[in-house]
C-alpha cells in the first residue's frame, strides 16, 4: 500500500481499515537504525485503536533509538522466551497435568478436578511447590471453611499435598520444606440400625416392586460393598462353587476377593438376569449402572427410616456394626471384609467390639458372683439346720 509521509523523520503512514469499525484510518510505521546499526521498520500503531499520532511515533521512534523501548521484535522474542521459561517450570498446574496422564483410571478423577480448579489453581497453579508458603495453605483453608465442610476442605489439601508429592518423588522438582497439616475432622458418620427398623427394612424391600432396588440394599447389608463396586458387580465376579466374590479395584488398590456368605447366594441367585449385560445391577441398556437414588430412597421413607440415612453406603456401615457388636469378629478380619486399606478406617467400630468384650467380662462377673451366691446360701442353711 502507498506510504505517506509525515513531517516527522522516519515516519510515515498508510491508509486501512479500522477492523472493528470497517472505516478508514491510518495505520502509522516508523523506520530508524538501533543501536547495533541494524536497519529497523514496524508498526508503531493504529490511529483508532492504538489512538497513534505522528507526533507519538515519532517520541516511540527516539525511544527506540536510544534503547529506552526495545522493538516489536524483540518484544516478541521476549514473550516467546518467557512462554519457553513457564513450560520448563514444573508448576502446580503442570505437576496435576502429568499427574492426571500416569493415573488415567484415577478414582473420582472428576470430583478432584473441579476442586483443582476452584480452589487450588486460582492460588498455586502458577507456583512451583518450593514456592508455596505454609501462610499460602492457611489461607485456603480459612477462605474455604467459611462455606465448605472440614471433610472437604481436607480432601482438597490432601490433593495438592498428592500433586507435590507426585513431582517430588519422580524428581520432577523439589518439594515444600514444610509439613502440611491437615485440618481436624470430626464429622465420621456411622450408622447403624436398631432391630426394629432392621425388621421394618426387611419388610419395605420384601413388598417394593422395583426388580433391582431391594436386592442392592440386602447385598449392601449382607455383604458390606460399597454402592461402586455394587453398580461394577459382573457375574463373571461372583464364584459360586468356592464361595467368593471378587471386588473389582476396591477404593483404588488392587483386586479383592470376599466371602460369598448364604445370605448373599440367595438373593443372587433370585436376581434376574440381562440377556446381553455382564453387569448383576445392569442400567439402562445393559449398561453398568450409575445411580438408583430415587428406589432405594423411596424404600427407606416405606421402612421410616431417618432422613440422614443413607440407603446404600448407611447398609454398609450396618453390616460392619453387627459383625463388630457380635463379639465374634476381630477388627483385622473385619478390616479384610470391608476392605480398608490400613486399620485406623476399621478403627470407628472398635467402641462396639470394646462393648461386646465389656458385656462378656460382665457376665463372667455374674457367673462367679452367682457362685459365690449359692455357696453363702448353702452354709447359712446348714448352719441354721445345725442349730
Amino acid at each position: 500500500m502507498k506510504r505517506i509521509k509525515t513531517g516527522y523523520p522516519g515516519v510515515f503512514y498508510i491508509n486501512g481499515t479500522a477492523p472493528d469499525t470497517g472505516k478508514p484510518e491510518k495505520i502509522f510505521y516508523i523506520r530508524y537504525y538501533n543501536q547495533e546499526g541494524k536497519r529497523v521498520e514496524e508498526k508503531a500503531g493504529r490511529q483508532g485503536k492504538d489512538d497513534m499520532t505522528a507526533a507519538k511515533a515519532s517520541h516511540k521512534r527516539s525511544d527506540r533509538i536510544k534503547g529506552k523501548q526495545p522493538s516489536n521484535k524483540e518484544k516478541r522474542a521476549a514473550e516467546l522466551a518467557k512462554k519457553e521459561a513457564e513450560t520448563e517450570r514444573w508448576t502446580i498446574k503442570r505437576l496435576w497435568k502429568q499427574y492426571k496422564k500416569t493415573k488415567p483410571n484415577l478414582k473420582g478423577l472428576t470430583t478432584d478436578q473441579n476442586r483443582f480448579e476452584k480452589h487450588l489453581k486460582p492460588t498455586f497453579g502458577k507456583k512451583e511447590p518450593k514456592a508455596i508458603l505454609p501462610l499460602d495453605i492457611k489461607r485456603v483453608e480459612l477462605r474455604m471453611m467459611k462455606t465448605h465442610s472440614p471433610a472437604t476442605v481436607k480432601n482438597t489439601l490432601e490433593l495438592l499435598r498428592r500433586i507435590i508429592n507426585f513431582g517430588e518423588k519422580n524428581r520432577l522438582c523439589a518439594g515444600i520444606n514444610f509439613a502440611m497439616q491437615m485440618p481436624p475432622v470430626h464429622n465420621q458418620k456411622t450408622e447403624d440400625l436398631t432391630p426394629a427398623q432392621l425388621t421394618r427394612l426387611l419388610a419395605a424391600i420384601e413388598a417394593d416392586k422395583h426388580p433391582q432396588a431391594g436386592n442392592l440394599m440386602l447385598m449392601a447389608l449382607y455383604t458390606g460393598l460399597r454402592r461402586g463396586e455394587l453398580f461394577k458387580l459382573q457375574w463373571s465376579d461372583i464364584d459360586f462353587q468356592k464361595g467368593f466374590i471378587l471386588i473389582r479395584d476396591p477404593k483404588g488398590g488392587p483386586d479383592q476377593r470376599i466371602p460369598l456368605n448364604d445370605a448373599a447366594r440367595q438373593v443372587l441367585k433370585n436376581h434376574p438376569k440381562h440377556k446381553k449385560s455382564p453387569y448383576v445391577f445392569f442400567g439402562r441398556g445393559g449398561r453398568q449402572r450409575t445411580d438408583i437414588n430415587k428406589a432405594v430412597n423411596a424404600i427407606k421413607t416405606e421402612a421410616k427410616l431417618p432422613k440422614d440415612f443413607r440407603p446404600l453406603h448407611g447398609l454398609r456401615h450396618a453390616y460392619a456394626s453387627m459383625l463388630a457388636s457380635s463379639g465374634e469378629v476381630d477388627l483385622y478380619t473385619l478390616q479384610k471384609l470391608l476392605t480398608h486399606k490400613n486399620p485406623q478406617m476399621t478403627q470407628r467400630y472398635a467402641h462396639l467390639r470394646d462393648e461386646t468384650l465389656k458385656r462378656a467380662a460382665n457376665l463372667a462377673g455374674d457367673i462367679v458372683n452367682g457362685v459365690l451366691n449359692r455357696e453363702k446360701r448353702t452354709a447359712m442353711h446348714s448352719e441354721v439346720k445345725n442349730q
